[in-house]
């Protein structure tokens, strides 16, 4: 005679579907967790650069970068050499994402880390100078404005940054809206364009450029 085959009861497969439920949401809220902490610490990129720039500036009286006097304010073969005769003249000169090793925008690390305000390598043309975000992106900062329309004395600019991101960055730091404002997201296909990014835009895997003024 054949024995009749246990199966699994109701209560068991509750308990089940209860374990998974939690274990879904423990990864879901585990994943916001780690979103959130990600946009706090592009946000805070944003505010402590402004605050080693404005630091530099009080001790030495000249933006980093910028600054003509940086060999004996900071140390020998410092100072930037281009743009050509514009160090000195109050603005950082130069793409924010430069790599040309004599820019003003490029020497705004070397400055602010031979002054002991951060830290990171003081080696020029070093793959490790460029200082990098939480997504792996470029930070740089500038004094041509990178996004027409974007007002201030210089800018500083974080790359690699999707849609959300950018705008909780904005949503914390400015008005909500990605195209106006200190805080702007640059159009991935129309360089120097502000580009207004709705929720929809979320869902797409294309990253932005993040420029504040101050």
């Amino acid at each position: 005679m054949k024995r009749a085959q246990a199966g699994f009861t109701l209560v068991e497969i509750a308990v089940v579907l209860v374990i998974i439920g939690l274990l879904l949401g423990g990864v879901l809220k585990g994943q916001e967790l780690i979103n959130s902490a990600k946009v706090k610490s592009l946000i805070n990129d944003f505010r402590s650069v402004s605050t080693m720039i404005y630091a530099y500036q009080d001790r030495f009286r000249a933006f980093p970068g910028d600054d003509a006097r940086a060999n004996q304010h900071v140390g020998p073969d410092s100072v930037a050499t281009t743009p050509a005769d514009e160090q000195g003249n109050g603005r950082i000169g130069g793409d924010w994402d430069s790599l040309t090793t004599t820019d003003e925008s490029y020497r705004v690390w070397l400055h602010l880390r031979l002054a002991n305000l951060t830290t990171g390598s003081v080696t020029v043309g070093d793959a490790a100078y460029p200082p990098l975000n939480a997504e792996s992106g470029r930070i740089g900062v500038t004094g041509d404005p990178p996004i027409t329309g974007l007002a201030g004395s210089y800018f500083v600019c974080s790359s690699g940054i999707n849609a959300r991101f950018a705008r909780q960055i904005d949503s914390s730091m400015d008005d909500g809206n990605t195209s106006t404002g200190s805080v702007q997201v640059e159009d991935p296909g129309t360089a120097g364009t502000a580009i207004d990014l709705a929720p929809a835009s979320e869902a797409q895997s294309t990253t932005y450029v993040v420029c504040v003024g101050y």
